[in-house]
């Protein structure tokens, strides 16, 4: 496709009139001021520099901001040495900030421990102890396998104490997935739990665990095992020690070692093209800087008084970045919660903002229309007064679920960060300030100071305002990925081959006519449909628009006409019927919304849609449907079964 046509494919998708500038009030409090943006343009590289002096506690300064001369591997901080859990815990006690709560924690069933920052830092001591009896030394890899627990971020801060690099996978994968990474790792260590719970019964990761280390091969020489439901646990004598045993058991008393800003901090795999996973490198003082910073000024961080809540579960980066890292460097108390949002009830989530006064809620689009869907009579039954700020992440926001979180979450008044930014990435890269920024439904708006954002055409060439492309990053950042683990080649023929000296996200986006950034989903989500590129995100907030539609999922399914067609996949409102009427209806909405070429070839009402554990939509499966193909693997959904029902429903 020519550039020109490109931006004609463009023009009039993601159009937004409406702005929610901060309050008077909010905008001159604000963390954030408009100053940042100046002093990050002035000053390059060297803004980080300040931000890594003013948020990090550095044992030996860095000599050296930022050495490129090795690019696309970029070294931060060169010289510097930190400890990623001093900052996280001792110097907030060293401070006399021991009595603040770190963590109120909720299990699904109800039982809950409040544990503050001196508490925290004990047992964080005594995992190091007890890892460093096992055998765990600076620079061995220890896989993590645990459920929203306490001892995850525990787990995750002792290895970062030692030196060791973690490499937590989801609680929710198969015995193989996580064998697959043990091995990719060559992890030494697996920390564990005999179970937790979801959706109101005990579930057990442990068998899995075990799975995984069931053929011969492996790396791992010890197992640590946390309590957490006393489901029945598959043991081998010898190498596999319960938690307790080890950990409460062991001295309280640990050094942290500083570590040289460029030491492996963790690995986190993430979906390959080509199949096999890709280890993701995250290092030390960099990745701790810009997480650090980003959480401080894009949520509007107070940490004296601010509980922040990120839903997210610790195996993804998001749970990395803003539950296990950066609210703990900042020294804020945050909440984390086990279970689902809907055990034992629809307002289960309400419930806890209501209880813990949540001020900061960071979540995933997914959950937002799900609430959606459920109604807003649920949260309304609860006292939300305490939220400030609400965050998005994981997908593009459709603006009508934006809306609906602003007004029926945020009390109409509450600034809304949409936030863009990638396992590779580390931290946010696009995101409103909420005391700057007037924002926009459905749009993450801005990048980040310190960051270079564009979106340029096929020949790398910057595109003008109103035209869409491709996201690129122009300069290195503080918390970008140094590589993939074993695999340098890999790195570069993955991120910095499609345009020369930019990195690549995989992502569309369109500036538009103020220069504000839309998402519109990896480039293999945007369609090409006669010529014009079309974006899902943008058809799905079309059809979630109609009063009658729920959720919906849209894919591109080959035509002999048009190269690609759309097919959507809707779930209706409960009040609405599934008649040709509605699908008339809603082709014609469609039409009506974005235009006659957006219209779906088909749309198909079915009862729920394909969802992985993380709750992202498979859109590959729908695709096999829409194509007529056998339905590929389902075996990483969070109900395998929904496959075998959206079959059903079609042939009704």
């Amino acid at each position: 496709m020519s550039t020109h046509q490109q931006g004609d494919a463009f023009e009039n998708l993601l159009r937004e009139d409406r702005r929610f500038p901060p309050s008077a009030e909010f905008a001159a409090a604000a963390v954030a001021q408009p100053a940042l943006y100046e002093e990050a343009r002035e000053q390059g590289a060297e803004f980080w520099a300040g931000q890594a002096r003013k948020l990090l506690t550095w044992d030996t300064d860095f000599t050296q901001t930022l050495d490129w001369s090795d690019a696309p591997f970029a070294k931060w901080f060169v010289g510097g040495t930190v400890n990623a859990a001093y900052n996280a815990l001792d110097r907030h006690v060293e401070a006399g900030r021991g009595d603040r709560v770190a963590i109120h924690f909720e299990g699904e069933p109800g039982d809950t421990r409040t544990i503050t920052y001196a508490e925290l830092t004990e047992e964080v001591k005594r995992a190091a102890n007890a890892f460093e009896s096992l055998g765990v030394q600076k620079g061995d890899r220890v896989a993590v396998y645990l459920p929203m627990i306490p001892e995850a971020v525990v787990t995750m801060l002792a290895c970062a104490r030692i030196g060791a690099v973690h490499s937590v996978v989801f609680g929710g994968f198969s015995a193989d997935a996580l064998r697959s990474r043990i091995d990719d790792a060559e992890a030494r260590l697996v920390v564990t739990a005999d179970g937790t719970y979801r959706r109101g019964e005990p579930r057990a990761p442990q068998p899995a665990g075990a799975g995984a280390l069931a053929r011969a091969g492996h790396t791992v020489t010890n197992v640590v095992v946390v309590r957490r439901n006393e489901q029945p646990v598959e043991w081998t004598e010898g190498r596999d020690v319960w938690w307790h045993d080890v950990v409460d058991g062991a001295s309280a008393e640990h050094t942290a070692v500083p570590h040289d800003a460029e030491h492996p901090l963790f690995i986190l795999y993430t979906s390959g093209t080509t199949g096999k996973p890709k280890g993701i490198l995250h290092t030390t003082g960099g990745y701790l800087t810009q997480t650090a910073f980003t959480h401080l000024n894009t949520f509007d961080l107070r940490p004296e008084t601010d509980v922040f809540w990120c839903t997210a579960d610790i195996g993804w980066v998001t749970g990395h970045s803003y539950v296990a890292y950066a609210p703990l460097v900042n020294g804020a108390t945050q909440l984390i919660y086990e279970g689902t949002p809907d055990t034992p009830h629809q307002g289960r989530w309400w419930e806890l903002v209501q209880k813990y006064k949540v001020s900061i809620l960071y979540t995933a689009p997914t959950a937002i229309r799900t609430f959606m869907k459920w109604g807003r009579e649920i949260p309304q039954q609860y006292d939300l007064s305490s939220i400030r700020v609400l965050g998005s992440v994981g997908e593009p926001i459709n603006p009508e679920a934006w809306m609906w979180y602003r007004e029926v979450i945020g009390g109409g008044n509450v600034p809304i960060v949409d936030t863009w930014w990638q396992t590779e990435t580390g931290a946010h890269m696009i995101a409103p300030m909420p005391g700057v920024t007037a924002t926009k439904p459905g749009s993450a708006q801005v990048a980040v100071p310190g960051i270079a954002i564009d979106v340029v055409d096929e020949l790398g060439k910057p595109v003008p305002d109103g035209s869409g492309g491709y996201l690129v990053i122009r300069e290195p950042w503080p918390s970008m990925l140094r590589g993939i683990w074993g695999d340098p080649q890999r790195f570069k023929d993955t991120y910095w081959s499609r345009f020369d000296g930019m990195y690549f996200a995989g992502d569309g986006a369109k500036k538009d006519d103020d220069g504000d950034l839309w998402l519109l989903g990896r480039v293999d989500d945007v369609m090409n449909i006669s010529g014009h590129r079309l974006s899902t995100t943008e058809i799905e907030s079309a059809l979630v628009s109609h009063p009658s539609v729920a959720e919906a999922a849209v894919v591109g399914a080959s035509d002999e006409t048009t190269g690609e067609a759309v097919v959507a996949f809707v779930i209706l409102r409960g009040s609405a019927k599934d008649d040709d009427d509605i699908v008339t209806t809603l082709r014609n909405h469609v039409g009506k919304e974005i235009g006659p070429i957006a219209k779906p070839r088909n749309i198909l009402v079915v009862p729920e849609l394909p969802k992985t554990r993380s709750g992202k939509i498979m859109r590959r499966l729908l695709k096999d449907v829409a194509e007529g193909r056998e339905v590929g693997d389902a075996t990483t959904l969070s109900d395998p079964t929904i496959m075998q029902q959206i079959a059903v429903s079609l042939r009704k």
